[in-house]
């Protein structure tokens, strides 16, 4: 049985945004796979830009964050009997901003087509390698904090990577 060992700290705000915060898994893997799915589907037309899509997956993502704080906001308040108020708002909003997070480092490769460093494709591409990364952080990220053995490490990376190449994938075959 693997040692409960607590993920290494993060040393910038690149891996912050990259890989998420423990506390924050579920957002930061709920954020990256649906800009993934943005990227696969809005990457294959013809008619849509780097730029463009990158707004397109900001906007997704943050009107997704928004229903989702607002769903989780009502829930809480039907739970505890009380109304919707700001301070239940916004702390459901600080809890769930990893969703939003988890756009930011996508969109930084995006920008990079915008940019003409690389090509749109390659920044479509570089996005959805660094989304399929932080899935497989979230996987191992999740596997020590349970204390996983070796083989059952195994199998929650190769699953989230499985959603990440699904996704990439879908992309590819479509």
């Amino acid at each position: 049985m693997a040692p409960n060992v607590d993920p290494p700290r993060f040393d910038s705000i690149f891996e912050r945004l990259l890989y998420g915060t423990r506390e924050r898994i579920a957002g930061t893997i709920y954020g990256t796979i649906v800009v993934m799915a943005v990227l696969a589907a809005g990457s294959d037309s013809d008619t849509i830009d780097a730029w463009e899509l990158d707004v397109i997956m900001v906007a997704t993502v943050v009107v997704l964050w928004c229903a989702h704080v607002y769903a989780h906001a009502l829930a809480e308040g039907v739970s505890s009997g009380t109304r919707l108020n700001r301070r239940a708002v916004t702390g459901v909003a600080g809890r769930e901003v990893s969703i939003v997070l988890s756009a930011v480092v996508p969109a930084a490769a995006l920008l990079l087509g915008v940019l003409g460093v690389v090509s749109d494709e390659s920044a479509v591409s570089l996005a959805l390698g660094l989304g399929t990364l932080t899935l497989a952080v979230q996987g191992v990220r999740y596997a020590r904090a349970a204390a996983l053995s070796t083989s059952d490490t195994i199998v929650v990376v190769a699953l989230n990577l499985g959603l990440g190449l699904l996704i990439v994938g879908m992309k590819a075959a479509f």
